[in-house]
């Protein structure tokens, strides 16, 4: 799936690219029960953390918390998790999951995956609704000067 979103992203047919960073393609999740939950796709894609050199590796790690820093600007969030995987499909991307208030105490402290696929699946993405959203995202990341033009893609 990963490599396929990163495919779309470069065709400018993903719905959920928020913007391009030096390091890959943030986008707004599936889900959004976590309002603002966003993901890194690294590109190119690569298996995981620990394919890239030291100054790739900075760079995904730099742009992952500079997303987290937009999620605290834009929402309101009590604090931002991250989460690098690579379990289930071995490409190199990173979950930013804001968290909030509102959430029952013993949830919020703990991992997500506490909630269950039914409520982390109640409230898929509609780019309608969540268009806003990713704009005030990309115009925090743009500010902070982390969206990058992307390459111009062969037709």
């Amino acid at each position: 799936l990963i490599h396929e979103r990163v495919e779309q992203a470069r065709a400018r047919v993903n719905p959920y690219v928020i913007c391009r960073v030096r390091s890959g393609w943030v986008v707004l999740g599936d889900q959004q029960f976590f309002r603002g939950y966003s993901l890194l796709l690294h590109d190119p894609v690569v298996a995981d953390l620990n394919s890239l050199p030291q100054t790739g590796r900075s760079q995904f790690l730099l742009d992952m918390t500079a997303v987290g820093d937009a999620l605290f600007h834009v929402t309101d969030a009590c604090r931002i998790n991250y989460c690098i995987l690579g379990n289930l499909d071995p490409a190199l991307h990173a979950h930013v999951h804001p968290r909030y208030m509102w959430e029952p105490e013993d949830k919020r402290v703990g991992p997500i995956w506490h909630y269950g696929k039914d409520i982390l699946n109640s409230k898929p993405f509609d780019s309608g609704r969540d268009r806003p959203l990713m704009d005030d995202i990309k115009e925090h990341l743009t500010k902070a000067g982390v969206c990058v033009q992307p390459s111009r893609q062969p037709d």
